[in-house]
């Protein structure tokens, strides 16, 4: 073998800086500070989720501090087109259309609101279990999705009405949260599915854990970012089925009021009075982009994918 002499000269040691290791280039960040920093990058999102704080606050104050209720009516003011005093005009029996879009849009968001939290709790908790036992157990709870999701939400609605002898807020949120977990319940099962094989839960399971415990503590928080996203997507369809049913008339009753009963009254109207009909349209439309704009960002910002 051949030799090769080297001159020790040309290896001389480059030598260090202890202050400089020392320094931290980069400060570090957890998951949740990294993706609010790219949420705020994504100026539609935060432009979207300023929009929904204002609507909110808007449905909160607004009926409480106007001098008009919802219900005041005053028929010789009827059919007026906005103005000075009334800004988005007043209905066919003179009520405000400025105050009763805002209250409208309390009824709509706390059905959207709160069907997005029953689908949370019952849909995150079902596919966990589902997914974590698997087996027998997972094919009973699937088999049981299915028949849910294979009932029409307008078939159930009209039920519940039946058993509940009114139609009206109760009802409708009763008849959507019956069906409405089952998206996020198959979303969170594939999740769970996905995750329990890995080391911590193994590790869990050898320390004597309960499978409670391994449910609720490792595999359903490491499924938030998709929950998360889920959920902002799911309040605004929470917000077109009520919206809907309002208008066919099986929905919220007079003289309570929610944008989709609003519109299906403009609509009786828009031939001759068009501003009954377009401002709770729009307060349907503005709401529900806000949230799809939203929930587009949190996704991109959620996505451990492009974390950097």
């Amino acid at each position: 073998m051949k030799e090769t002499n080297i001159e020790v000269e040309l290896f001389e040691p480059v030598g260090y800086d202890k202050e400089v290791l020392n320094v931290i280039v980069r400060p570090s960040t957890t998951y949740w500070q990294d993706a609010w920093r790219r949420l705020k990058k994504n100026k539609v999102a935060i432009l979207s989720m300023i929009l929904l704080c204002i609507i909110g606050l808007l449905c909160i104050f607004v009926p409480v501090f106007s001098q008009a209720s919802f219900k005041d009516q005053a028929i010789e003011i009827s059919n007026q087109v906005p103005s000075r005093e009334h800004w988005f005009g007043t209905d066919e029996l003179g009520r405000d259309m400025f105050v009763r879009v805002w209250y409208g849009g309390r009824v709509s968001l706390l059905i959207g609101l709160v069907g997005a939290v029953v689908s949370l709790v019952i849909g995150t908790i079902y596919g966990g279990i589902s997914g974590y036992f698997g087996g027998i157990v997972d094919d009973i709870m699937m088999r049981i999705v299915e028949v849910v999701v294979g009932i029409p939400y307008m078939i159930v609605v009209i039920l519940v009405s039946i058993v509940l002898v009114e139609k009206g807020l109760t009802s409708l949120v009763i008849a959507l949260c019956i069906t409405s977990w089952t998206g996020l319940s198959r979303l969170v099962r594939g999740q769970v599915i996905q995750l329990k094989e890995n080391e911590y839960v193994l590790a869990s399971q050898l320390l004597g854990a309960s499978p409670l415990k391994i449910i609720f503590r490792h595999l359903l928080p490491n499924t938030l970012s998709v929950i998360i996203v889920s959920i902002t997507f799911s309040v605004p369809g929470f917000i077109f089925s009520e919206a809907f049913l309002s208008f066919i008339g099986l929905g919220i009753q007079p003289p309570y009021t929610s944008w989709g009963a609003m519109a299906s009254q403009g609509q009786q109207q828009m031939s001759f009075y068009p501003h009954e009909l377009v401002f709770p349209a729009l307060a349907i439309s503005i709401t529900m982009l806000a949230f799809n704009l939203l929930g587009d960002g949190l996704r991109d910002a959620l996505d451990p994918k492009l974390r950097q």
